[in-house]
Protein backbone atom coordinates (compact mmCIF):
# COMPACT_ATOMS: atom_id res chain seq x y z
CA UNK A 1 0.00 0.00 0.00
CA UNK A 2 1.60 3.92 -0.91
CA UNK A 3 1.48 5.86 1.76
CA UNK A 4 1.10 9.88 0.73
CA UNK A 5 4.19 11.65 0.77
CA UNK A 6 2.89 14.66 3.20
CA UNK A 7 1.95 11.91 5.67
CA UNK A 8 5.65 9.90 5.58
CA UNK A 9 7.11 13.03 6.49
CA UNK A 10 5.03 13.54 8.78
CA UNK A 11 6.06 10.50 10.33
CA UNK A 12 10.06 11.03 10.12
CA UNK A 13 9.20 14.57 11.97
CA UNK A 14 7.81 12.56 14.69
CA UNK A 15 9.88 9.87 14.94
CA UNK A 16 13.01 12.67 15.22
CA UNK A 17 10.84 14.39 17.64
CA UNK A 18 10.55 11.81 19.54
CA UNK A 19 14.41 10.69 19.88
CA UNK A 20 14.83 14.13 20.68
CA UNK A 21 13.16 14.02 23.64
CA UNK A 22 14.82 11.05 24.48
CA UNK A 23 17.85 12.40 24.42
CA UNK A 24 16.86 16.00 26.26
CA UNK A 25 15.45 13.31 28.98
CA UNK A 26 18.34 11.57 29.19
CA UNK A 27 20.23 14.74 29.65
CA UNK A 28 18.42 15.96 31.91
CA UNK A 29 17.63 13.15 34.56
CA UNK A 30 18.87 13.93 37.68
CA UNK A 31 21.84 11.43 38.82
CA UNK A 32 21.25 8.61 41.19
CA UNK A 33 20.91 9.73 44.72
CA UNK A 34 23.97 9.05 46.68
CA UNK A 35 23.98 6.48 49.63
CA UNK A 36 23.58 7.70 53.02
CA UNK A 37 26.77 9.03 54.73
CA UNK A 38 28.28 7.08 57.51
CA UNK A 39 28.42 8.35 60.85
CA UNK A 40 31.13 10.57 62.12
CA UNK A 41 32.02 11.45 65.08
CA UNK A 42 32.80 15.36 66.25
CA UNK A 43 34.73 16.70 69.47
CA UNK A 44 36.17 19.80 70.21
CA UNK A 45 37.87 22.40 72.35
CA UNK A 46 35.12 24.33 73.81
CA UNK A 47 35.82 27.93 73.14
CA UNK A 48 34.71 30.23 71.38
CA UNK A 49 36.72 29.31 68.26
CA UNK A 50 34.42 25.88 68.30
CA UNK A 51 31.34 28.01 66.94
CA UNK A 52 31.18 27.03 63.85
CA UNK A 53 31.70 23.39 64.45
CA UNK A 54 28.74 23.91 66.78
CA UNK A 55 26.45 25.45 64.21
CA UNK A 56 27.61 22.88 61.03
CA UNK A 57 27.17 20.22 63.37
CA UNK A 58 23.61 21.33 64.98
CA UNK A 59 22.03 22.91 61.94
CA UNK A 60 23.82 22.27 58.37
CA UNK A 61 25.18 18.86 58.30
CA UNK A 62 22.36 16.16 57.00
CA UNK A 63 22.80 14.22 60.30
CA UNK A 64 22.65 16.49 63.55
CA UNK A 65 25.81 15.42 65.67
CA UNK A 66 26.53 16.24 69.18
CA UNK A 67 29.78 17.53 69.84
CA UNK A 68 31.30 16.69 73.24
CA UNK A 69 34.11 18.27 74.40
CA UNK A 70 37.74 16.80 73.56
CA UNK A 71 40.69 17.61 71.64
CA UNK A 72 43.22 15.89 68.88
CA UNK A 73 44.22 13.16 71.39
CA UNK A 74 40.21 12.16 71.48
CA UNK A 75 41.33 10.90 67.88
CA UNK A 76 44.68 8.70 68.85
CA UNK A 77 42.20 7.15 72.03
CA UNK A 78 39.65 6.72 68.91
CA UNK A 79 37.16 8.37 71.00
CA UNK A 80 36.42 10.77 67.69
CA UNK A 81 36.95 10.94 63.94
CA UNK A 82 37.07 15.12 63.59
CA UNK A 83 38.44 16.79 67.00
CA UNK A 84 39.36 20.94 66.70
CA UNK A 85 42.77 22.37 68.57
CA UNK A 86 45.27 24.87 68.06
CA UNK A 87 48.14 23.72 66.55
CA UNK A 88 50.18 23.85 69.43
CA UNK A 89 48.33 20.26 70.40
CA UNK A 90 48.77 18.76 66.62
CA UNK A 91 51.99 19.40 67.51
CA UNK A 92 51.94 17.76 70.91
CA UNK A 93 49.96 15.05 69.99
CA UNK A 94 51.39 14.05 66.13
CA UNK A 95 54.74 12.91 68.35
CA UNK A 96 52.13 9.84 69.51
CA UNK A 97 49.94 9.64 66.22
CA UNK A 98 51.84 10.96 62.97
CA UNK A 99 48.51 10.10 61.15
CA UNK A 100 46.70 13.43 62.77
CA UNK A 101 46.19 15.85 59.02
CA UNK A 102 44.99 19.37 60.01
CA UNK A 103 42.22 19.92 57.51
CA UNK A 104 40.49 23.47 58.34
CA UNK A 105 41.37 26.35 59.93
CA UNK A 106 37.85 26.87 61.73
CA UNK A 107 39.03 30.04 63.75
CA UNK A 108 41.70 32.47 64.13
CA UNK A 109 42.21 34.11 67.84
CA UNK A 110 43.72 37.20 68.69
CA UNK A 111 45.26 36.84 72.12
CA UNK A 112 45.68 39.39 74.46
CA UNK A 113 47.97 39.82 77.97
CA UNK A 114 45.99 41.56 80.31
CA UNK A 115 47.65 43.04 83.79
CA UNK A 116 47.70 45.16 86.57
CA UNK A 117 48.78 49.20 86.01
CA UNK A 118 49.27 48.54 89.88
CA UNK A 119 52.42 46.19 89.58
CA UNK A 120 54.27 48.56 87.65
CA UNK A 121 52.76 47.35 84.15
CA UNK A 122 52.55 49.92 80.88
CA UNK A 123 54.18 47.86 78.31
CA UNK A 124 55.94 44.69 77.41
CA UNK A 125 59.47 45.22 79.44
CA UNK A 126 57.22 45.89 82.21
CA UNK A 127 56.75 42.09 82.66
CA UNK A 128 60.47 41.19 83.27
CA UNK A 129 60.06 39.15 86.67
CA UNK A 130 56.04 39.31 87.06
CA UNK A 131 53.76 36.84 87.70
CA UNK A 132 51.46 35.04 85.31
CA UNK A 133 48.61 32.95 84.83
CA UNK A 134 48.47 31.24 82.15
CA UNK A 135 47.55 27.66 81.08
CA UNK A 136 50.74 25.44 80.71
CA UNK A 137 51.75 23.87 77.65
CA UNK A 138 48.90 25.72 75.34
CA UNK A 139 48.64 27.76 72.28
CA UNK A 140 47.99 30.72 75.08
CA UNK A 141 51.42 30.05 76.68
CA UNK A 142 53.27 30.14 73.48
CA UNK A 143 51.87 33.69 72.59
CA UNK A 144 52.72 34.61 76.30
CA UNK A 145 56.42 33.20 75.49
CA UNK A 146 56.49 35.21 71.27
CA UNK A 147 54.89 38.62 73.36
CA UNK A 148 58.43 38.04 75.64
CA UNK A 149 60.36 37.26 73.01
CA UNK A 150 59.41 40.20 70.60
CA UNK A 151 60.27 42.38 73.76
CA UNK A 152 63.78 40.80 74.55
CA UNK A 153 62.47 38.39 77.10
CA UNK A 154 62.72 35.34 77.61
CA UNK A 155 60.31 32.79 79.39
CA UNK A 156 62.41 32.72 82.27
CA UNK A 157 61.96 36.10 83.07
CA UNK A 158 58.44 35.50 84.33
CA UNK A 159 56.77 32.96 86.99
CA UNK A 160 54.34 31.07 86.29
CA UNK A 161 52.13 31.10 89.33
CA UNK A 162 49.70 27.74 89.75
CA UNK A 163 45.82 29.20 89.21
CA UNK A 164 44.43 29.04 92.85
CA UNK A 165 41.73 26.47 94.50
CA UNK A 166 38.32 27.70 93.75
CA UNK A 167 37.23 29.29 97.31
CA UNK A 168 35.43 26.90 99.94
CA UNK A 169 31.58 26.84 98.96
CA UNK A 170 32.14 28.96 95.82
CA UNK A 171 30.03 28.20 92.69
CA UNK A 172 31.99 27.22 89.85
CA UNK A 173 33.31 29.63 87.87
CA UNK A 174 34.85 29.99 84.11
CA UNK A 175 36.69 33.20 85.19
CA UNK A 176 38.73 31.99 87.72
CA UNK A 177 41.43 33.40 86.07
CA UNK A 178 40.56 36.30 86.27
CA UNK A 179 39.44 36.53 89.40
CA UNK A 180 42.47 35.58 90.79
CA UNK A 181 44.08 38.70 88.90
CA UNK A 182 41.68 40.72 90.35
CA UNK A 183 42.36 39.39 93.72
CA UNK A 184 46.44 40.58 92.74
CA UNK A 185 47.58 36.89 93.04
CA UNK A 186 49.35 37.74 89.59
CA UNK A 187 50.60 40.66 87.72
CA UNK A 188 49.39 39.67 84.25
CA UNK A 189 47.39 36.77 82.48
CA UNK A 190 47.56 35.03 78.85
CA UNK A 191 44.60 33.06 78.45
CA UNK A 192 41.38 32.47 75.86
CA UNK A 193 38.53 34.89 75.30
CA UNK A 194 36.43 35.73 76.78
CA UNK A 195 38.21 35.64 79.76
CA UNK A 196 40.50 38.37 78.98
CA UNK A 197 37.67 40.69 78.58
CA UNK A 198 36.25 39.55 81.82
CA UNK A 199 39.79 40.53 83.16
CA UNK A 200 39.36 44.00 81.94
CA UNK A 201 36.26 44.52 83.52
CA UNK A 202 36.85 43.37 86.65
CA UNK A 203 39.87 45.46 86.62
CA UNK A 204 38.30 48.71 85.28
CA UNK A 205 41.35 51.67 85.15
CA UNK A 206 43.86 49.44 86.58
CA UNK A 207 43.79 47.22 83.42
CA UNK A 208 46.54 47.19 80.94
CA UNK A 209 46.10 45.34 77.81
CA UNK A 210 49.26 44.17 75.82
CA UNK A 211 48.28 42.78 72.39
CA UNK A 212 50.63 42.59 69.17
CA UNK A 213 48.64 40.21 65.91
CA UNK A 214 51.55 40.26 64.33
CA UNK A 215 53.48 38.66 66.95
CA UNK A 216 51.44 35.23 66.32
CA UNK A 217 47.51 34.33 66.55
CA UNK A 218 46.16 31.08 67.19
CA UNK A 219 44.94 28.71 64.59
CA UNK A 220 42.44 26.40 65.69
CA UNK A 221 42.49 23.69 63.46
CA UNK A 222 40.19 20.36 62.89
CA UNK A 223 41.69 17.83 62.52
CA UNK A 224 41.35 13.83 60.83
CA UNK A 225 43.53 11.03 60.77
CA UNK A 226 44.86 9.98 57.39
CA UNK A 227 43.74 6.41 57.02
CA UNK A 228 40.31 7.61 57.36
CA UNK A 229 40.72 10.35 54.47
CA UNK A 230 41.89 7.71 52.18
CA UNK A 231 38.98 5.95 52.81
CA UNK A 232 36.05 6.92 50.02
CA UNK A 233 32.97 7.03 52.55
CA UNK A 234 34.82 8.22 55.47
CA UNK A 235 36.45 10.68 53.37
CA UNK A 236 32.52 11.67 51.69
CA UNK A 237 31.46 12.01 55.11
CA UNK A 238 34.04 14.43 56.41
CA UNK A 239 34.29 16.87 53.07
CA UNK A 240 30.83 17.30 53.90
CA UNK A 241 31.27 18.05 57.09
CA UNK A 242 33.88 20.40 55.98
CA UNK A 243 31.33 22.12 53.83
CA UNK A 244 28.76 22.34 56.59
CA UNK A 245 31.30 23.89 58.54
CA UNK A 246 31.71 26.72 55.38
CA UNK A 247 28.16 26.95 55.35
CA UNK A 248 28.23 27.82 58.99
CA UNK A 249 31.17 30.50 58.64
CA UNK A 250 29.03 32.06 56.38
CA UNK A 251 25.92 31.85 58.24
CA UNK A 252 28.05 33.43 61.54
CA UNK A 253 29.68 36.26 59.35
CA UNK A 254 26.12 37.23 57.87
CA UNK A 255 24.00 37.25 61.21
CA UNK A 256 25.50 34.94 64.61
CA UNK A 257 21.95 36.15 66.33
CA UNK A 258 19.93 33.11 65.53
CA UNK A 259 23.09 30.72 66.66
CA UNK A 260 24.11 32.50 70.24
CA UNK A 261 21.71 30.13 72.23
CA UNK A 262 22.87 27.18 70.99
CA UNK A 263 26.15 28.21 71.14
CA UNK A 264 25.66 29.51 74.50
CA UNK A 265 24.20 26.06 75.38
CA UNK A 266 27.25 23.95 74.51
CA UNK A 267 29.96 26.31 75.88
CA UNK A 268 28.83 27.54 79.08
CA UNK A 269 29.11 31.23 78.27
CA UNK A 270 26.19 33.94 77.66
CA UNK A 271 25.57 35.04 74.71
CA UNK A 272 26.87 38.43 75.49
CA UNK A 273 30.34 36.89 77.01
CA UNK A 274 30.34 35.05 73.31
CA UNK A 275 30.06 38.43 72.00
CA UNK A 276 32.80 39.70 74.00
CA UNK A 277 35.38 37.69 72.09
CA UNK A 278 33.92 37.84 68.76
CA UNK A 279 36.03 41.13 67.80
CA UNK A 280 39.05 38.70 68.53
CA UNK A 281 38.34 35.89 66.00
CA UNK A 282 37.85 35.43 62.82
CA UNK A 283 36.52 32.01 60.70
CA UNK A 284 38.59 31.50 57.73
CA UNK A 285 37.30 28.24 56.39
CA UNK A 286 40.52 27.70 54.25
CA UNK A 287 43.55 26.17 56.27
CA UNK A 288 45.91 29.37 56.88
CA UNK A 289 48.36 30.50 53.98
CA UNK A 290 51.43 30.18 56.86
CA UNK A 291 50.16 27.24 58.46
CA UNK A 292 53.95 25.22 57.64
CA UNK A 293 55.66 29.20 58.66
CA UNK A 294 53.73 28.24 62.12
CA UNK A 295 54.34 24.96 62.74
CA UNK A 296 58.06 25.38 61.71
CA UNK A 297 58.53 28.52 64.45
CA UNK A 298 56.57 26.74 67.27
CA UNK A 299 58.16 23.64 66.94
CA UNK A 300 61.17 24.53 68.17
CA UNK A 301 59.24 25.46 71.22
CA UNK A 302 57.24 22.83 71.91
CA UNK A 303 59.95 20.23 71.18
CA UNK A 304 61.86 21.84 74.27
CA UNK A 305 58.97 21.05 76.99
CA UNK A 306 59.36 17.34 76.24
CA UNK A 307 63.23 17.56 75.62
CA UNK A 308 63.42 16.39 72.20
CA UNK A 309 64.67 17.39 68.83
CA UNK A 310 62.65 19.94 66.73
CA UNK A 311 61.00 18.00 63.33
CA UNK A 312 62.21 19.94 60.03
CA UNK A 313 60.19 21.69 58.06
CA UNK A 314 59.56 18.64 54.94
CA UNK A 315 58.45 16.62 57.87
CA UNK A 316 55.87 19.31 59.56
CA UNK A 317 54.27 19.74 56.41
CA UNK A 318 53.10 15.73 56.18
CA UNK A 319 50.80 17.43 58.70
CA UNK A 320 48.65 19.67 56.52
CA UNK A 321 46.28 18.40 54.25
CA UNK A 322 44.34 21.18 52.00
CA UNK A 323 42.70 18.34 49.64
CA UNK A 324 39.62 18.09 52.06
CA UNK A 325 38.81 21.79 51.88
CA UNK A 326 39.69 22.46 49.12
CA UNK A 327 37.22 19.48 47.68
CA UNK A 328 34.75 21.05 50.32
CA UNK A 329 34.72 24.23 48.76
CA UNK A 330 34.29 23.11 45.17
CA UNK A 331 30.88 21.19 45.98
CA UNK A 332 29.29 24.22 47.12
Amino acid sequence: MMINRPFRNLSRVALLALVGLTAFSCATAPPPPQAPLVPIRVAGARWIELSPVLVAANSFYPQKITVPSGGVVSITRNETDLATNAETQLLRESVNNPDLRIIMTVSESFYRLVGRRSSGISKLADLKGKRVLVPRNTSAQYYMVAMLRSAGLKEEDVTVVNLPAAPAGAPPSKFRMAEALARGEADFMATFEPEPEQAVRLLGKDAIVLQDRKVYREAFNLHARAPDLADPEKRRAIVAFVKAAAQATRALQKDPTPYLAHISSVLGFTEEQIKWGWPETKFPVEIIPDMLDVLETEEVWVASLTNRAPRSRAQLEKFIDRSVVKEAMASR
